[in-house]
């Protein structure tokens, strides 16, 4: 990687404001307290060590996480400057740890060509939200160090040794009295991790957990970057290009874009700007789809595929079936919301644009064969999109008419106020017949399906809008899917999946889940998909209040809890429970239904990428990868009926 050649000193370390209310109002600078708001302070520590691949300076980073939750970062970029800061009189380095808004990323005058921090709160942030930190820095021939408790520094940076090594290493611990957890999950670290690998070309990075034994490691290294990155989200789709599409140019926004199409119909576009990952796309991503779709019309045009009679394929056409990365590095990235997730510089749509245009213009002609059989999928793309519009007016048309507007099983609640109300999607007439007793008719709906539900990651929309099963759901939520998806004009602030504890049941969670994140996605990034925990096990014996366990260790608890009350495990009646129907109105309305009583998941999208390979695991063509999924998970299954 090519280096950004400035001075990196004292000077360039900008100091704009105080510490003082990142411990009264983290979640203002973090997110939350939750075990995501946990992860964003290692995100922030490594994100700075990215800076420093991206101007040029580090090629690897090592995460640890240490026995008792903590965290260790290091690289060997230049090492935070020492030198003693003219405006705040203490070294740099501390004064990038104490001062928020503190560090080399400010301006045109900075330490940093590009930076994904931004806002240069990062390391500060991290200090001041954790019970200690303890930075050491390789630098001018010398080790230095220095440590913080809770924001305060302990021990002012000091030199401690020799070394003719250069970088960064910060271990930390996070504060128990600020965060709900401390526990980080592995998983999600290294999902992350590997993401930054894929978008830093050539840099490794290597995430350990020593917490538990057998210690876990990952390491991640991709000289193909953005390409690499796309195989991987494809691993398990059937592909019509082999080979991903590559363009990458250097300039005024240097981009790197690798494109992938696959026979499957979603369209699947991730983009970054500094390696943020700008979930709300922006003008990178307008740029991207003006680009290709402008690129394969006009191939067809010059090429005679469309006719002069013929419409131009729109962009939707162009992008079903699509898997793109488009990432930029923006000098100074200008972010709509504090969140980082739109683009809003305007010179960047037309760069994306005319790049995209020209390089697809390139390509198309020099792979006939390919451009074919895409542009092959485009247009019955464009046929189904028609006979899609068709079923949506007559949904819609159906919807206009008050008497027709509800499905007919629908049992729907008498309030109007959506916050309060709520829909059970039942699986069976039995069920939903207990269900529509047992509820309370104020604010829950009970909507009963039956039969086997299509599988959506095997159809396009128009088969979708005409499906007799999915028909009553799209009708119920009331508010439409796909892009003309309205989170506003949603009828119930809940919708809560009940199925029956069993391999049938979690194979209807599984194929409604994939409707909704395919086609209401909106409706799980908002959080209003639940899913509902009926009871496992009933246990009752004469005399004593029945007890309803939801899982095989709740069933052991209260047999240790019965035993301690003096009551043998043999004189009381074990029921297990296989399906919904087998419980009664009350059963159902006290052990799932009841707000005081019941259990619900929150169906929650913490990563679109993990989310979108999962489905097309669980639900794809492809036999292999699910074969394999199962053989992993067997062993966890505690409970399967045959």
């Amino acid at each position: 990687m090519e280096k950004y050649e400035h001075e990196y000193n004292a000077e360039q370390i900008q100091v704009l404001e105080g510490l003082e209310a990142v411990r009264k109002r983290p979640g203002m600078y973090i997110g939350s307290v939750s075990i995501r708001g946990l992860h964003h302070l290692v995100y922030e520590i490594v994100d700075n060590c990215v800076d420093e691949a991206l101007a040029g300076y580090c090629t690897q980073i090592n995460i640890k996480l240490e026995p008792g939750n903590i965290v260790s970062v290091e690289d060997n970029g230049r090492g935070i400057p020492v030198d003693i800061h003219p405006k705040t009189k203490i070294s740099a380095a501390e004064t990038v740890y104490t001062k928020l808004h503190a560090g080399g990323k400010f301006g045109g005058d900075s330490g940093y060509k590009v930076s994904g921090g931004l806002h240069g709160v990062g390391a500060s942030v991290v200090n001041a939200l954790s019970e200690w930190t303890e930075v050491t820095i390789q630098r001018d021939g010398g080790i230095y160090q220095m440590k913080f408790n809770r924001g305060k520094t302990v021990e002012s940076l000091t030199k401690i040794g020799e070394s003719n090594k250069t970088g960064t290493k910060v271990r930390f611990l996070a504060d128990g009295t600020i965060f709900e957890t401390l526990d980080y999950d592995f998983d999600t670290l290294e999902e992350r991790f590997r993401e930054i690998a894929f978008l830093t070309k050539g840099l490794k990075i290597i995430i350990e957990d020593l917490r538990q034994e057998p210690n876990k490691k990952s390491e991640f290294h991709f000289e193909g970057g953005v390409n690499s990155f796309v195989e991987y989200l494809n691993k398990n789709k059937e592909k019509i290009n082999t080979k991903p599409i590559y363009i990458e140019k250097d300039g005024e926004v240097p981009t790197e874009i690798a494109i992938q199409y696959t026979t499957a119909y979603s369209e699947n576009i991730y983009t970054f700007v500094n390696n943020i990952n700008t979930i709300e796309g922006g003008t990178h991503l307008e740029g991207f789809k003006r680009g290709l779709t402008k690129a394969f019309n006009d191939y067809a045009r010059s090429h005679n595929i469309l006719k002069e009679k013929d419409s131009n394929l729109q962009g939707e056409d162009i992008r079903e079936g699509i898997t793109a990365v488009v990432s930029v590095k923006v000098r100074e990235p200008q972010f709509e919301g504090q969140t980082k997730t739109k683009l809003g510089n305007s010179n960047v749509t037309g760069i994306v644009s005319t790049l995209v245009n020209d390089a697809l213009a390139t390509f198309l002609e020099e792979n006939p064969s390919v451009a074919k059989a895409i542009l092959e999928k485009c247009i019955s793309a464009s046929r189904a999109r028609e006979a899609a519009r068709k079923a949506r007016e007559l949904v819609r048309r159906k919807s206009a008419l008050e008497s027709t507007t509800l499905p007919g099983k629908l049992a729907d609640c008498s309030s109007k106020n959506a916050e309060e109300c709520e829909i059970y999607i039942v699986e069976g007439d039995s069920a939903g017949g207990s269900a529509k007793q047992g509820r309370d008719r104020k604010f829950q709906a009970i909507l009963p399906l039956w039969g086997k539900m299509l599988n959506v990651e095997k159809s396009r929309a128009d088969k979708i809008y005409n499906n007799e099963k999915l028909q009553p759901v799209i009708l119920a939520v009331g508010a439409g899917i796909g892009n003309d998806f309205d989170i506003t004009k949603i009828r119930y602030g809940k919708v809560i999946i009940m199925a029956d504890a069993d391999v049938d049941g979690a194979h209807i969670r599984t194929l409604l889940l994939t409707f909704f994140f395919r086609y209401m996605r909106p409706l799980i990034e908002n959080g209003n998909v639940y899913l509902a925990q009926p009871p496992l096990y009933k246990l009752s014996k004469k005399g004593m209040q029945d007890i309803y366990c939801y899982t095989d260790e709740d069933l052991e608890n209260s047999f240790k809890e019965l035993a301690e009350k003096g009551i043998a495990r043999d004189s009381v009646s074990i029921q297990r429970y296989k399906g919904l129907g087998e419980m009664n109105p009350e059963q159902l309305w006290d052990t799932t239904m009841n707000p005081e009583s019941r259990i619900l998941i929150r169906v929650k999208l913490e990563d679109a990428v993990k989310a979108d390979q999962t489905f097309t695991m669980l639900m794809g063509d492809e036999i292999g990868p699910r074969r394999q999924f199962i053989e992993e998970n067997a062993k966890y299954v505690r409970n399967l009926d045959i």
